[in-house]
């Protein structure tokens, strides 16, 4: 299974291509760009996990057929369907609480 390699920030819409140094990632995928990871205290607002630095695919296919040509990245854009309200409620609860405690 590859990663998806959402195309922008969740919370944002920053645009966040393949080789982004910028895109953070929960285990769920959920992605988001280093700003707002840090507005949301590192905590993603669909499942209350942590983030981290996304992966990024080789653009060459050292190994044959793995590389971002073989497995392109996902031109498909998705926004939280959380509004800042909610998210800023669901926040106050956990992020005091390290990732690897919640």
């Amino acid at each position: 299974m590859v990663l998806e390699l959402r195309p922008n920030c969740e919370y944002c819409d920053k645009d966040l291509p393949p080789s982004s140094t910028d895109a953070m990632i929960c285990t769920y995928e959920c992605t988001f760009c280093c700003d707002c990871v840090d507005v949301l205290s590192n905590v993603c607002p669909n499942c209350g996990g942590g983030f981290a630095p996304r992966p990024i695919r080789p653009k060459t296919a050292w190994r044959p057929g793995l590389s971002l040509s073989h497995q392109p990245a996902s031109e498909i854009r998705v926004h939280s369907s959380k509004d800042r309200g909610e998210v800023e409620k669901f926040l106050s609860k956990i992020k005091n609480i390290s990732p690897e405690d919640r």
